[in-house]
Parts: C-alpha cells; structure tokens; sequence
C-alpha cells in the first residue's frame, strides 16, 4: 500500500510540472546502470538513457524519484532485467504510465539460474536476477540491445551493426580472458556478501558461496556454517558490494582471516567493472591448493 501511494504521488507531481512539450530526445529507460552501458556503445549519443536505479541503490528495493518517472512517460523503449526485486514492485504501474513504449526484457532468452529453495526461508524472489556479470550472457544483452536499437532508429542501422561488432569484439576478448584464467582453477570457491556472481560462476566451473540468501541476513548456525566453509576452504577474500551492509561479512571475515574486497557488478563501466570482477577472483585463488 505504501509504495502504491508513493507511486500515486509521483505521478501527482510529475503531471504538476509538465510543460506538455516534448523535447524530442530519443529516450530509452533501463532499470539499472549496467544496461545503460550497452545501449551507449552501440547507439552512441543518439539515445537519451533514464536509469531507474542510480548507482549506489539497491536495486532490490529502490523506488523511484519525480524526474525517472517524467522521463519514463517520455521514453520510446523500456528495458528491463525481468527479475529484480524492484522490478516486482514497479513494472507494471511504470508500463501503465507509458502504455505505448516497446518493452524489452533481456532474461527473456537467458539461461537462468534457477533459485534453491531454502528450508529456513519459503519467500523465493524468483530465478537469480544478475546475468549481466558473465561475460557469455553479456553477448546475449548486446545482440538484443542491437535489435531493439534498430528497431527504434532504423536509418542509423549501419551504424549500430558497425558499433555492435566492435562490442562483441570488446565482450569475447573479456570471456576469452576469463576462460584463460579459471581453466586450472576449475570448482574452486569464492564467498561474496551478496550473490551476485553466480553466472561468472556457472560460466567458467567455479562455486559461489553467498553470505546473504534471498534479501536475507544469515541466521546465527547459517553463519557459523559460513565461518566453518570459509576457514575448510581457505577462503581469503570475501567480496562485497557498496550496495549492502557487510556487518555479516566482517564477522565471517573476523573468524576466517579473510579480508574483504568491493566489487561495483552495478557499475556503468560494464568491461572495467567486469575485468576487475574477474581480477580479482583469479588473485583470490592465488597459492591456494
């Protein structure tokens, strides 16, 4: 009920302080900053891009501001990751707002990572929402990005084929870095505060061990089974991200030796943030046997 007036009152707002002019802006509204990134590399400056989840916000719980949702009635085009946990809460009233702009969901045609169901817990967001981490469904997003691109801009289809060819180049250099590093490092373990790295996992034959589990803080055994799996895997690093409280972390950290590491997977820089994501999880796995 509360976010639903929060919404409501948005919407009062934003039609309050509309000029009812259009500043004729291409504008394609993407649910978090990595999504922004594609669309930059293959339209260059021909799109305006709204970000719904500014850097910095959980993008589990965030809810809007007037100026997103004056740019969303404005947008041609919505992309979307299809399984955030704000994205539950908010898609469709943002659809209602705009009934009339193309609708992209780019889970749609990824291999998703199904959620485990956890017996202290039967509240299951749905499947794991982060994909965009791995290098491999990376591909996936830049060919649909292309796609709607061109759909929306259609005499500038040369120009977006040309920049996606050089984005496909830029994302296969990465994914064959990442193969390169973790072929003798094939099921070994990482712990991060919240699991955002399963994909990079799956993709390359590694184990993720996540601190947080569905939104939810561990219990006191489930952190203790934490400490024990840190200390029998020889775990040094614990990854965290500025998004989240890394109290538990710390604590697994105290107990384990481990350190803590601040990876940006929200980051707009998709290839830096991911060359550090990967980084940095080879040099975790250095001199361990």
């Amino acid at each position: 009920m509360r976010k639903l007036f929060i919404f409501c009152f948005l919407l009062i707002i934003v039609s309050c302080n509309q000029s009812g002019s259009y500043s004729g802006e291409k504008i394609i509204t993407v649910s978090i900053p990595p999504f922004k990134y594609f669309i930059d590399a293959i339209g260059g400056n021909d799109f305006m891009v709204n970000v719904m989840v500014p850097a910095g916000a959980n993008p589990h719980i965030y809810e809007p501001v007037p100026e997103q949702i004056t740019n969303l009635r404005k947008s041609l085009a919505y992309i979307s990751d299809g399984y955030l946990g704000f994205e539950m809460t908010w898609l469709d009233r943002f659809y209602e707002t705009n009934p009339h702009m193309k609708k992209l969901s780019l889970g749609q045609n990824i291999d998703l990572i199904k959620p485990i169901v956890n017996t202290e817990s039967v509240n299951v967001e749905g499947a794991d929402p982060h994909y965009w981490v791995s290098p491999q469904c990376a591909l996936i997003i830049a060919d649909e990005v292309r796609s709607l691109l061109i759909d929306l801009n259609p005499v500038k289809k040369e120009k977006y084929e040309s920049n996606y060819t050089h984005l496909v180049k830029l994302i296969s250099d990465i994914d064959k870095k990442a193969r390169e590093l973790f072929a003798g490092n094939r099921n070994k373990t990482f712990m991060t505060f919240h699991p955002t790295l399963g994909y990079l996992a799956r993709d390359y034959g590694l184990k993720q061990i996540a601190v947080e589990n569905e939104g939810k803080e561990p219990t006191p055994s489930s952190l203790k089974k934490l400490i024990d799996i840190g200390k029998a895997e020889n775990l040094r690093v614990i990854f965290v991200q500025r998004e989240y409280d890394t109290k538990n972390a710390r604590a697994i950290a105290a107990e384990t030796g481990a350190v803590l590491e601040t990876i940006d997977p929200l980051s707009e820089n998709w290839p830096e943030s991911e060359q550090q994501i990967i980084n940095a999880i080879y040099n975790s796995f250095k001199g361990k046997q």
